[in-house]
């Protein structure tokens, strides 16, 4: 397959992965989606499994499952919510997928219990927090940004390609600027998804009515009420960062955040700024 054949492809993908989690809560047809997408659905069905390494089913259950295991360790609703939302008519049924899926059931997630996917990550709760030092945590309300985008899919301390990749498409590179903004739009929680599926998309803001180069794509970011915390130090320190959010600020909050990605804005070059040094934004949506 000649590259630029494989990347239409993958971008065909993407799109097709954007839609699946946009409509987590409606039934998901082959047909609409390989319609969306321009493809006859059959074709699109292989290619989607072939790229992706599951089915379009397979994909959506387990995306409905992380989300689930999201709300039970943060959030407060009701199993049988949890379990209908994540589109099990019966508790029984979506404890038998859950256990199948993280190795333990969810009344056990919920207390803190460690997934048997991430066996390095020990139990916590959110009301357990980790460590006592207070979290200076903003509530800012932010406006809609523009971004050309990458879709990165593996751990994310690997996707330095992928910004080499962003940073090297020649129409992007004349919109940079004093005021452009470096993001990584983080999909998946890491103690809940499988390394090798996680999604990141690699972005750089972009003005109003921009026109990507071939191979690049564009969405825009919502609006609204996020967390902001101000986070310095290495990329590696992110992951706890999220940990103490959720499960020291999160529930003396008095908020609720939106099942929807976080954002994380790059303030520094790390190729010119010490790790210690490297200052990064994590951006989380709230209700």
């Amino acid at each position: 397959m000649r590259e630029g054949t494989r990347e239409a492809y993958e971008e065909r993908i993407l799109l097709a992965q954007r839609y699946i989690w946009q409509h987590l809560d409606e039934p998901i047809r082959l047909e609409d989606l390989a319609r969306e997408v321009s493809f006859s659905p059959y074709h699109f069905h292989r290619l989607f499994a072939g790229l992706v390494g599951e089915s379009v089913g397979e994909y959506a259950r387990r995306l409905r499952l992380e989300r689930a295991a999201l709300e039970l360790r943060y959030g407060s609703r009701d199993l049988v919510t949890v379990a209908s939302d994540a589109g099990y008519e019966t508790q029984e049924a979506f404890t038998r997928a859950f256990r199948s899926h993280f190795g333990v059931p969810p009344g056990a997630y919920r207390q803190g219990a460690r997934s048997s996917r991430d066996p390095s990550v020990r139990p916590r709760s959110p009301h357990h927090p980790e460590g006592g030092v207070p979290m200076n945590v903003e509530i800012r309300t932010l406006e809609p940004l523009d971004v050309a985008f990458l879709r990165h899919t593996g751990p994310y301390a690997e996707c330095a390609a992928a910004w080499e990749k962003l940073c090297s498409f020649p129409k992007l590179q004349k919109t940079f600027g004093p005021g452009t903004l470096f993001l990584g739009i983080c999909y998946d929680d890491p103690d809940v998804t499988e390394p090798d599926k996680i999604r990141l998309d690699v972005c750089a803001t972009v003005p109003p009515g921009f026109v990507p180069d071939e191979g690049l794509s564009v969405q825009r970011l919502a609006g609204g009420d996020y967390a902001v915390y101000l986070h310095t130090g290495p990329y590696e320190g992110l992951h706890d960062a999220y940990r103490r959010i959720f499960g020291q600020w999160l529930p003396g909050s008095g908020r609720e955040v939106q099942f929807a990605p976080s954002l994380e804005v790059y303030l520094d070059d790390p190729t010119r700024t010490p790790p210690e040094k490297c200052r990064t934004e994590i951006r989380i949506p709230l209700k």
